[in-house]
């Protein structure tokens, strides 16, 4: 993991800093009737994203936790703008719940033109899963492998389509890579910020690995991080997180509209069509770190991630 260090560069580091105070491209294209599957949409960014989807003419299946949240959700969107929306109860902290979405998803007789990995959690202390996973890990991270390993054959048959991970520049605190033979944090400090920045940088290192499956396909698949925006990511946690929250996050924090707008480009401009395998901040492409460039480390990943979500008899 040392090796990361003597790779590092600090012009990335200023790039990323300016781009912090950068604003996001906007595209105006409609999407009317295109299919977009967005996961955690029952507020914050998957809300806003699902509203301006929705606003140009985009079909939609949220994937949520909540059944009544997901209802009404839909009933907003379809009074609001028409728009056709339907929903999977999917609770990501059941390996079981996240197979069972993505069968539902591959078979859906229609394209599905931007898949957008947007669920998430963050939490302070550690928590293991029904499936003994540690919670974080196994909500931001493997959920997303394993909806996009199960639908692979379903992307590529399609002419096009875009997949989109809502990641986050918090990647970057997992400076010397992943502990892979400990993602769980049996044997290593667990802070919310460790455990936030593993399951985002393991993201990042599945991207590597999928954009090599879907090369030639027609399919792109990108990260981005959301900006600094105002959610309730968090809300589980103890009195002290809230408070340091409070006062020290949320006064600089931008509405949730900067990301949407964000993730409408991404999924939808022509500007971006061909680009795959990108991490950026919103709109602005950037270099990711050296562990998020680790093939070898990929490839590691790869195969445990099948391991851990029982996929190595499923294709």
């Amino acid at each position: 993991m040392s090796q990361y260090l003597k790779e590092y560069k600090w012009s990335n580091v200023f790039a990323m800093l300016r781009n912090l105070r950068s604003e996001p491209r906007i595209c105006t294209d409609a999407f009317n009737h295109r299919l977009v599957v967005i996961t955690g949409a029952t507020s914050g960014i998957g809300y806003a994203t699902t509203r301006k989807y929705a606003s140009r003419g985009a079909d939609l299946i949220c994937i949520n936790r909540n059944e009544q949240k997901s209802k009404e959700i839909c009933e907003t969107l379809k009074n609001e703008f028409n728009a056709n929306c339907s929903y999977i109860i999917s609770d990501f902290t059941r390996l079981a719940d996240i197979k069972l979405a993505a069968e539902k998803l591959s078979t859906l007789d229609r394209s599905i033109d931007v898949l957008i990995h947007n669920a998430g959690i963050y939490n302070t202390t550690r928590i293991l899963t029904a499936d003994n996973l540690e919670e974080v890990f196994q909500t931001n991270y493997l959920s997303t492998f394993i909806l996009n390993y199960l639908l692979l054959e379903k992307f590529k048959r399609q002419a096009r389509g875009r997949i989109l991970f809502v990641n986050s520049e918090a990647y970057r605190f997992a400076v010397l890579g992943l502990h892979l033979d400990d993602l769980s944090w049996e044997r290593h400090h667990y802070s919310g910020i460790n455990s936030y920045g593993s399951a985002k940088l393991a993201q990042l290192l599945s991207m590597l690995k999928f954009n090599e499956c879907f090369r030639g396909s027609g399919i792109t698949i990108n990260a981005m991080h959301p900006g600094n925006v105002k959610t309730n990511s968090g809300q589980n946690n103890g009195v002290f997180y809230k408070i340091f929250k409070k006062f020290f996050v949320e006064p600089t924090s931008q509405p949730v509209d900067i990301s949407a707008e964000a993730l409408y480009y991404l999924g939808v401009s022509d500007e971006v069509e061909k680009l795959s395998g990108k991490f950026f901040n919103l709109t602005t492409e950037e270099e990711p770190t050296p562990p998020a460039l680790d093939r070898v480390a990929a490839e590691k990943l790869w195969t445990i991630s099948l391991e851990l979500g029982g996929l190595l008899e499923t294709r």
